[in-house]
């Protein structure tokens, strides 16, 4: 994946990309929680963890993109109110499971940590070793 079409992808898993008829627009992270239809999509996960692996070495920048860090900022922001927060959406209407909640407060966590390790300059190693060890237990 080159950085323009993971930039392209994070704005649609964010919500802010211009073209609304976009597939992931619908489907994507932020998305998909919004009608909420019962299921968490895994590989929306993944693949922002992707998107991140290629944006790496600009986050270890000292000057980063206000855009990039606008939907990272938005999606770890708004999948929390929406789906981990007791007041949100998804849990005070009774929309998801206890187990999907856990789900998606590990995958925020595994994400934010990521992004906080690289534009500390902590390099990718560090900031990818727990998904690494998430990938491990999944497949276990």
């Amino acid at each position: 994946m080159e950085r323009e079409e993971a930039v392209t992808l994070l704005k649609c898993h964010s919500f802010s990309y211009d073209d609304l008829s976009h597939p992931k627009m619908e489907n994507g992270f932020i998305g998909s929680l919004r009608p909420f239809r019962g299921q968490l999509i895994e590989e929306n996960f993944h693949e922002l963890m992707e998107i991140l692996r290629v944006l790496a070495p600009e986050l270890a920048r000292p000057s980063l993109d206000r855009e990039v860090m606008a939907c990272l900022w938005g999606i770890t922001h708004m999948a929390r109110a929406w789906a981990v927060e007791p007041e949100g959406m998804l849990r005070s209407n009774n929309l998801i499971s206890d187990e999907q909640v856990a789900l998606m407060e590990q995958w925020l966590n595994l994400l934010s940590y990521a992004v906080m390790i690289l534009i500390e300059g902590g390099g990718e190693e560090e900031a990818f070793w727990e998904y690494h060890q998430y990938l491990q237990e999944v497949k276990n």
